[in-house]
């Protein structure tokens, strides 16, 4: 059992209040697991400043000091960014895949949790309440957000495992359930090269939609092609840079509420993760169907 909570602006007004309304879905998802949380944040100019690539990390090998130096070491120019809890975050004027390069570099044995130019990922375990406030997430701005309570099923309670997953540039997946056959498909895209940091199921539909990204595929396709290979019961929440997805499995065993009004869409596990958002009184809401893709774009 874990909870899932998205945010998709419409109206750019409201995006100085992206962290704030999302904190508030995410302490509402608590109860659904407090093993650990973490959220994605499209946007925020402090965390993805104007011009510069930010690759944020967990399971450092280095103090946060000590890491920024390496950093900068590596890449020959300044770094900037913030220890956010567990998770660490850098910025350069840079691109994304070379900033990302000199990070693996210096900081051998750290997990990338997100890398790209609009997204940032901060995520660990305990209590999600706690993490929120560590994150400072409602002061965060922007225009996107997802977030995740994760109580364990499919592997340990560290912060590798934790949620969400973003293992493509900009994109990042959350997850409520277990896909039963995870482990032959881990196979598969490992024999075609693809690494893996961690033993969650979740890594494994974030790969799998990942490379149908890459290989050209949109959101709603990559998300009907999962359907079709993947078994279990699930409900994901998926975004990119541009675009904001929901899916069910065939049974729709996990819950998920979808809310929209000319302001912004909203997914959660439960309508009370709603209540804080404005005008959600006057929203249209709808339980998603059973693997209907439900897509929005920026």
């Amino acid at each position: 059992m874990c909870g899932i909570a998205g945010l998709h602006l419409r109206d750019a007004s409201l995006q100085p209040q992206l962290g704030s309304l999302l904190q508030t879905m995410l302490c509402q998802a608590a109860e659904r697991g407090t093993d650990a949380a973490g959220v994605g944040i499209y946007g925020d100019a402090s965390l993805n400043p104007a011009g510069r690539a930010t690759v944020c990390v967990i399971e450092s090998p280095l103090s946060a000091a000590e890491a920024f130096a390496a950093v900068e070491a590596v890449l020959g120019q300044p770094v900037e960014g913030r220890a956010s809890g567990q998770t660490s975050v850098f910025t350069a004027a840079v691109a994304p895949e070379v900033l990302e390069a000199a990070v693996r570099a210096a900081l051998p044995g750290a997990v990338l949790t997100s890398r790209g130019d609009n997204l940032s990922v901060l995520k660990g375990t305990g209590h999600p309440d706690d993490l929120a406030t560590t994150f400072k997430l409602a002061e965060a701005c922007g225009y996107q957000g997802v977030a995740h309570t994760r109580m364990a099923t499919e592997s340990a309670v560290t912060s590798t495992g934790s949620h969400p997953y973003s293992v493509g540039p900009d994109q990042c997946m959350v997850h409520n359930g277990s896909f039963s056959n995870h482990a032959t498909i881990r196979r598969e895209l490992m024999a075609e090269g693809i690494a893996f940091d961690s033993e969650n199921d979740t890594e494994v539909g974030a790969r799998f939609v990942a490379k149908q990204l890459a290989d050209s595929a949109d959101v709603e396709k990559a998300l009907r092609l999962l359907c079709e290979r993947f078994d279990g019961f699930y409900t994901l929440l998926v975004a990119t840079e541009n675009s904001f997805a929901v899916v069910r499995d065939a049974i729709a065993c996990k819950p998920a509420v979808i809310a929209e009004t000319d302001q912004w869409v909203a997914m959660a596990s439960e309508y009370r993760y709603l209540t804080g958002l404005p005008g959600v009184e006057s929203a249209r809401i709808f339980e998603p169907e059973p693997e209907v893709v439900y897509a929005w774009e920026r």
